[in-house]
């Protein structure tokens, strides 16, 4: 799901680096004003995880990749902008060292798994909480959505580029391929693959972080799955 640089327009990554800055912003207001100096370290856990699970990627046809996120269970376990946050260290790191996603497409590449996929993902888990159904099951559910909003929103921004951008005889000028192939290429990949194994590790975990003892590490993770406060 990592875009590469060269993909998008110079003027896509604008307007995606640019929708990104008020997300961040207020992500960082709501982690200052809810979270402890103490839990920091807990932050970067989420990070290294999500690090961990995304570089796992599965070349598809359209020039992206299929991988697990862990979205949702950062945004399950430290709130969806805790794990804005988090999900974007873990892109920023990715695209600077191991050239996994174009540093120009930072902004898009964030959009997509550091804001769509946690928030996305989240919603579909605090509802199915609402309707009693068990935590396990949620955020399962919840992360199987998540990331395939943020696939379909890849999609979309790929798909878009020969439309918007082309030179006068119509040749694609970035991203060569439509919506109509661009949607199936990755949609199909992410529906019946990468989108079961985010929910697998995700259902995973958060039963395992749910009966976490005081002493395992992860214990922090565990407060909002439990139900209790810090």
């Amino acid at each position: 799901m990592h875009i590469p640089d060269g993909y998008l327009s110079p003027a896509t990554c604008a307007v995606m680096g640019a929708a990104m800055v008020p997300v961040l912003a207020t992500a960082t207001k709501k982690v200052n004003s809810t979270f402890d100096k103490k839990d920091i370290p807990t932050m970067a856990i989420g990070s290294a995880f999500a690090f961990t699970v995304m570089m796992f990627n599965v070349p598809i046809p359209g020039g992206t990749t299929a991988h697990a996120v862990g979205a949702t269970l950062l945004a399950i376990a430290l709130g969806p902008w805790g794990a804005s946050i988090s999900l974007t260290i873990a892109l920023l790191i990715q695209s600077l060292f191991f050239g996994d996603g174009g540093i120009l497409a930072l902004g898009a590449n964030s959009f997509n798994m550091a804001f769509l996929a946690p928030f996305a993902g989240y919603g579909v888990y605090v509802l199915l909480q609402k309707l009693k159904v068990g935590k396990v099951i949620s955020s399962a559910v919840g992360a199987y959505i998540g990331i395939n909003a943020a696939a379909l929103a890849t999609a979309i921004e790929l798909g878009l580029q020969p439309v918007l951008f082309h030179a006068a005889d119509g040749r694609a000028l970035y991203f060569p391929y439509g919506l109509s192939q661009s949607i199936p290429a990755i949609m199909i990949a992410h529906l019946t693959v990468a989108g079961l194994v985010e929910a697998v590790i995700t259902g995973l975990v958060v039963y395992y972080l749910m009966r976490a003892g005081e002493g395992n590490i992860l214990y922090k993770f565990s407060y909002r799955l439990r139900g209790e406060s810090k």
